[in-house]
């Protein structure tokens, strides 16, 4: 019985135990829909970790152009005015001949023809006496060759001129002297400077002899003024002496004149009784012979005629003391306008005298002045002997050395107007720009320049660009532009370059990450994530220049450092489902 108790404990225990692992068997099949979203959710994104980089950014243009030397430019012989006619080539160089400064590029009738460096062009002859830039830049080239011109202040001066004949005469030539032209102009202006100097000498003996003149008019004229005073004042005193009356009313000169009159009379009548009384005695005396009556008859005769002489003078007298008294306030007027015309005719005779002695000073002003005008242009005659170089012996070009592009000048032909063109030695790069990208271009921009199937590496710097579309040969979507290469030992022209232009810089290294690194929140600030301590968290950032996918960002808070790890993304694990 106990036994059979057991095998039924044992079978419910049995039972329990099957009935458990059956629950448990299907309960690990049946999932909560917990579980069920639990398991199928997308796997937790790990993020995409770069390192913060120091780098230099630059924003670049990258093009394509063709090398090539520089542009041809005409060279061109001026005539010269010290030359009666133009000279006829002798010798004209070959294509790609290389000039220095210094050397001869062709001849003509037995003459050189130089090459200077200098920025303007011949236009003139350079002779003693003259200044300005061209001027200057022979001086230049004189000095950079060996020969001392003296100061280099752009007058051709004696010391430019001997550094002239030095240069010449050392490449074998001789030197340009005085033309018959110039030795005749300076005699003439000899002569003429001689006439001028005598004619001044006569002007300034006129002016010493106007002195004097002057000085005699004002003593004449002071002279005839006094003269006149004098005889007003007599006038004055006539007047004064003539108009006084006496106590009957008359005027006392005739009064006096009446009494002077009369007094004669009596005299005479005085003279008359006493010669007939002489006569009475010598005819009543019978001794007294006839020649003595005839002598007392004549003198009572003239006795009478004295006395009616006396009658008519003394009336005569009165009528002209009358007419004076009468007359002398008239005079005295003669005399006023008397002292007024000899002042008015002095003064007129020392102005006259002043014009005259002023005339003579202006004729010897004028005649000093020509005289030194004619010393002046003799002098600088003098100084235009020296040695010269004529117009047409002479080219200045902006930069040396070059080399012959082409020759259109013949032997034979006249030497004047365009011999030649040459370019320089410098390279240049022909290209273009869509017009997008023009804008963003100016001269004086560095240029870096490489081939890779070529090994090339150079620079540049952009020399001009186009103000117009369609220029030098590219089509109209395109701008022209030139970039002047740096000296470099290979051989680049005639070949394809490439051109990478930097647009932007950021002028050194600066902190940058990716792109991507940087978001926008919604406050409109950047921020970039970063990693730290096993951690990821948002530093606010100021981004700067933006180039070939890397953007400068500067930290607003927080702090940045090279190599620092900053999420550019994520990416998903596998998925991979649970069995």
């Amino acid at each position: 019985m106990a036994g059979k108790q057991i095998n039924v404990l044992y079978a419910v225990v049995a039972t329990v135990a099957a009935a458990a692992a059956a629950a448990w068997i299907a309960g690990s099949r049946i999932e909560s829909p917990a579980d069920v979203a639990a398991r199928t959710a997308p796997p937790t994104p790990s993020p995409i970790l770069v390192p913060v980089e120091e780098r230099v950014l630059s924003s670049d243009i990258v093009t394509r152009g063709t090398v090539r030397f520089g542009l041809p430019q005409p060279i061109s012989l001026v005539p010269s005015a010290l030359k009666a006619n133009a000279g006829l080539i002798a010798t004209r160089p070959l294509r790609s001949t290389q000039f220095a400064e210094g050397d001869v590029m062709l001849t003509a009738s037995g003459r050189p023809v130089f090459v200077l460096q200098g920025q303007v062009p011949t236009y003139r002859d350079l002779v003693p006496g003259i200044s300005g830039e061209d001027v200057r830049q022979l001086e230049q080239g004189l000095e950079r060759l060996g020969f001392d011109p003296g100061p280099v202040d752009g007058v051709y001066d004696q010391q430019t001129a001997a550094a002239v004949a030095r240069w010449y005469k050392s490449t074998g030539w001789e030197p340009f002297g005085p033309t018959e032209g110039q030795l005749a102009s300076l005699r003439t202006l000899e002569r003429e400077w001689g006439d001028a100097v005598k004619i001044k000498l006569a002007a300034e003996a006129a002016v010493a002899a106007a002195v004097p003149t002057v000085e005699s008019a004002r003593a004449a004229a002071e002279q005839a003024y006094r003269t006149a005073a004098l005889e007003l004042a007599a006038r004055v005193d006539d007047r004064r002496r003539l108009m006084e009356t006496g106590p009957t009313g008359e005027f006392l000169a005739v009064e006096a004149e009446r009494a002077r009159a009369a007094h004669a009379e009596i005299a005479a009548d005085a003279e008359i009784a006493t010669q007939t009384a002489d006569r009475a005695l010598i005819v009543l005396d019978p001794r007294q012979p006839e020649t003595a009556r005839m002598a007392a008859d004549a003198k009572l005769d003239l006795a009478r005629t004295a006395k009616r002489k006396t009658k008519l003078d003394g009336e005569l007298a009165v009528q002209v003391a009358e007419r004076d008294a009468m007359m002398a306030a008239e005079r005295l007027k003669l005399a006023e306008a008397a002292v007024r015309s000899a002042r008015l005719d002095g003064d007129k005779a020392v102005r006259a005298a002043l014009d005259a002695r002023k005339l003579a000073e202006f004729d010897a002003r004028m005649a000093s002045n020509r005289a030194d005008q004619f010393a002046a242009d003799l002098n600088l005659a003098k100084r235009k002997l020296g040695f010269q170089v004529p117009a047409d012996e002479i080219v200045f070009i902006r930069t040396l050395p070059v080399r012959v592009e082409e020759v259109m000048a013949a032997v034979g032909s006249a030497a004047t107007g365009t011999v030649m063109s040459v370019t320089d030695n410098q390279l240049s790069v022909d290209s273009a720009l869509p017009l997008d990208a023009a804008s963003l271009v100016t001269p004086g921009m560095r240029v870096a320049i490489d081939e890779q199937a070529l090994g090339v590496k150079a620079t540049g710097v952009i020399e001009s660009v186009a103000s117009t579309p369609g220029t030098r040969g590219v089509d109209g979507f395109h701008i022209y532009f030139e970039v002047r290469v740096d000296e470099t030992p290979v051989r680049l022209e005639g070949f394809s370059v490439r051109l990478t232009i930097p647009i932007e810089s950021t002028k050194g290294a600066v902190t940058a990450v990716p792109v991507s690194a940087l978001s926008l929140t919604a406050d409109g600030t950047s921020r970039i994530q970063v990693e730290k301590n096993d951690a990821l968290e948002y530093v606010v950032v100021k981004p700067g220049l933006s180039a070939n996918g890397y953007v400068e960002v500067t930290p607003v808070d927080g702090q940045l450092a090279p190599g620092q790890l900053v999420v550019v993304g994520y990416k998903n694990p596998e998925n991979r489902d649970l069995k």
